[in-house]
Formats: structure tokens, C-alpha cells, sequence
């Protein structure tokens, strides 16, 4: 059974995040079947909470929903991990050029924040908070490359990172070399330089996109450790 509690106000909420939750931090592994009816029983809950949350977690790429078969944590091959961070390197590259060209100071600050607070989540051990502003600083670039087609292919696939930056959490040394390469991208960025922004970004993607492959291939079912560090995105 999966330990979760729920308060009973603002059930569909409360719902959201504890299975958002058990996604990330792999409780909930790649491939499980999601009854509604048996998670309903083990957080206490009617089914309308669970299928309003469930429907929400499909929105964001964290659940996949078949017809007449209901939900099931999305597990990727290496095949849809390689395909999938191709087009993202792509895609970020360009957002970063395109962001370097276009950048005004308050970007600068925007993406300075985001590192000191990605920093104070690794030092608490917020796995889970981590993983969010990794994606929010990928998105401030793609919201000041002022692209709006770019920003729609890109947030089609945030939630297929979002749950794989979780997935490739084991791997040592990873986030500090992505933090690194973050920096390197910032830099690229403060001194208004695409081709320097996009050849840093498109390194950083290239080497996420590698680490998921080699922790898969290492540790294709293993849940998250307690107080893992996230191998940055």
C-alpha cells in the first residue's frame, strides 16, 4: 500500500500532489497501472478526486491515459529517450540563441535567482522542488526568446523531462556538473552571445539526455533513494 495521507479539503488538490509526488520520487514506478479504484482505498478517498487528479497529471505528461484502460505511469525505452532529447537539444538550443539575442536585464536576474534557489534545494535535499526549477529555468529562456511556436513544441514534452530528471537522480557527480553547465549557459546569456548560449545549451541537453540513458541502463526499476540529489535537466 502507498502511504499517503490527505486532507480532506480541497480534495482534488491534496490528491494532485501526493500522486505527483509518489511519480517523482519513483514510489509510483514507470509502467505501473493506475486503478482508481485502488488508490481511492489507500488514500481514503472517493473517486472523483483521484480521477480529477489523474486527468490533470495526464495534462502535464506525468501520466498516460488509454481508452477503456484507464491511466499507468509512462515508461520510456531508450529509443523514445534518444528521440526525445534530439528534439529537445535542438529546441532549447535555439530558445537560448534566441534568448541571448533578445535578453533584457531582468532576465539576467530572473536566471540568477533560479540558480541560488535550485542551490538551497540541493543543500536541503527538495528533490522534488529541485526538479521543478530546473524546468522553470529552461522555461524563463524560452519565454525570453519570444517565440511562441518554439514555446508550444517545447512545453509538449516538459512533463516526459520533468519525470525524467527524477529517474536519472542516482547518478554521481551529475549535479554538479549540471549546475556547472547551467552557469555556463547564464553566462552565455549575460554577455548576449546565441552562438555561445546555444552551444552551451545544447551541450547541457545532449549530457542530461545521456545521464538518463546510462542510469536506465544501470538501474532500470530503482526508486528514488532517500535524500537523492536530481541529475539536473
Amino acid at each position: 500500500m502507498m502511504p499517503m495521507t490527505i486532507d480532506r479539503t480541497t480534495l482534488s488538490r491534496e490528491a494532485y500532489r501526493a500522486l505527483r509526488s509518489a511519480i517523482l520520487e519513483r514510489r509510483l514506478r514507470p509502467g505501473r497501472k493506475l486503478v482508481v479504484r485502488v488508490l481511492a482505498e489507500e488514500m481514503g478517498l472517493s473517486p472523483t478526486p483521484i480521477k480529477a487528479a489523474l486527468a490533470a497529471l495526464e495534462r502535464e505528461g506525468l501520466v498516460v491515459g488509454v481508452p477503456h484502460h484507464g491511466y499507468s505511469v509512462p515508461e520510456p525505452t531508450p529509443a523514445d529517450i534518444e528521440e526525445l532529447y534530439a528534439l529537445r537539444e535542438v529546441v532549447e538550443g535555439l530558445a537560448a540563441s534566441l534568448a541571448a539575442a533578445r535578453a533584457e536585464a531582468p532576465l539576467d536576474a530572473q536566471l540568477d535567482h533560479l540558480l541560488r534557489q535550485q542551490r538551497g534545494c540541493v543543500a536541503a535535499g527538495d528533490v522534488e522542488r529541485y526538479g521543478d526549477l530546473d524546468l522553470a529555468f529552461h522555461r524563463a529562456l524560452r519565454e525570453a526568446a519570444r517565440n511562441a511556436r518554439l514555446m508550444r513544441v517545447a512545453e509538449a514534452f516538459n512533463g516526459q523531462i520533468r519525470l525524467l530528471i527524477s529517474t536519472s537522480a542516482r547518478l554521481p557527480g551529475r549535479l554538479a556538473t549540471s549546475m556547472r553547465e547551467h552557469e555556463a549557459i547564464v553566462e552565455a546569456v549575460r554577455t548576449r552571445d546565441p552562438a555561445l548560449a546555444e552551444s552551451a545549451m545544447r551541450h547541457h541537453v545532449r549530457a542530461a539526455g545521456l545521464a538518463v540513458l546510462t542510469h536506465l541502463r544501470v538501474a532500470p526499476s530503482a526508486p528514488m533513494p532517500t535524500g537523492a540529489q536530481p541529475a539536473g535537466s
